[in-house]
């Protein structure tokens, strides 16, 4: 008997198709789950964008592997989503044999309405299983994001939502997979997420040299944040913190140089301190404070080297 619903026996859509091969994969989704009750499975699977990219670099010599990676990047990871010649590729292609990465068909899932069981990676396929969870969180008109430029819903002073830019560094639909990850694994040294497959390999260099937060000065000259200051938090991660520091996180404005770069705490309780003192001492001396920790991290990041991932 299935202890979610009660039933003698669970339902069981196994997808026959590689997921790669379905053209409206948000519309097919969310037609799944109205069938399927809470606790009903969905089987499939799928060709991976990791092990396509493993494959072209052992099968061809370099440097001609690179060209055919950046090549196949093109034609099917950058073609398939620019307005313009998107509905040649689909034209031509008619859906099948889409490149799609491990953490953009788990998005997807989750977004609308499943949660994943069990997975296994057999050659460059990926064979899972899924529960059916709740509703959907989208809709089968939802528009997905892949530009290069996005917007995080991020907690700000007063507890306010306010929409945060970086460069993307992840996979399209990777917000939906951040309960995933945190429950599966654990966290790193300096409290970042470990094993985060949603992060792609230029987002891994942006991140590296800050590239990707260049775009948060815009959020400064509106206003919404400060050079120095705590991080701008998810709803998700904003959740893990004491009553008492999330009073005194929504005071003040985030910032873009934040306390962990003055400080180096390693795990997240250290981080939670750090941010803590900071703000305590901001709220008695906001300016000089701001400026011992800018010249303070600045510090670390110029003579040491510190990085937060």
């Amino acid at each position: 008997m299935n202890p979610i619903t009660g039933k003698e026996e669970e339902t069981i859509i196994i997808i026959k198709d590689r997921i790669n091969d379905i053209r409206f994969l948000n519309k097919y989704f969310i037609e799944l789950n109205k069938s399927l009750e809470i606790g009903d499975r969905l089987k499939g699977n799928f060709h991976y964008l990791d092990a396509r990219r493993k494959g072209q670099l052992a099968e061809y010599m370099w440097p001609f592997n690179w060209l055919i990676i950046l090549w196949d990047t093109f034609i099917n990871r950058i073609v398939p989503k620019v307005p313009v010649v998107k509905k040649v590729y689909f034209a031509v292609t008619r859906g099948k044999g889409r490149v799609l990465s491990r953490a953009e068909v788990y998005g997807r899932l989750y977004s609308c309405g499943f949660e994943l069981m069990e997975e296994e990676c057999v050659g460059n396929q990926i064979n899972f299983t899924f529960r059916k969870s709740g509703i959907p969180l989208i809709t089968d008109k939802s528009t997905p994001s892949y530009g290069l430029l996005i917007r995080l819903n991020r907690i700000g002073k007063g507890g306010v939502l306010f929409g945060v830019y970086k460069l993307r560094t992840m996979h399209p639909y990777s917000e939906y997979l951040q309960q995933y990850i945190y429950d599966k694994y654990s966290l790193k040294k300096g409290g970042k997420l470990d094993k985060d497959f949603r992060i792609s390999a230029e987002g891994k260099i942006m991140r590296k040299y800050w590239i990707d937060e260049l775009p948060m000065l815009f959020n400064i000259l509106k206003g919404e944040m400060k050079l120095v200051g705590v991080r701008p938090l998810s709803p998700h991660f904003f959740s893990l913190y004491s009553d008492e520091l999330k009073i005194l996180r929504i005071k003040t404005k985030p910032g873009l140089i934040p306390p962990f770069y003055a400080d180096m705490p390693d795990t997240l309780l250290e981080i939670m301190e750090s941010e803590r003192k900071y703000l305590i001492a901001h709220s008695s001396s906001p300016y000089l404070t701001d400026l011992r920790y800018l010249f303070r991290g600045l510090y670390n990041i110029v003579l040491k080297g510190a990085r937060s991932s």
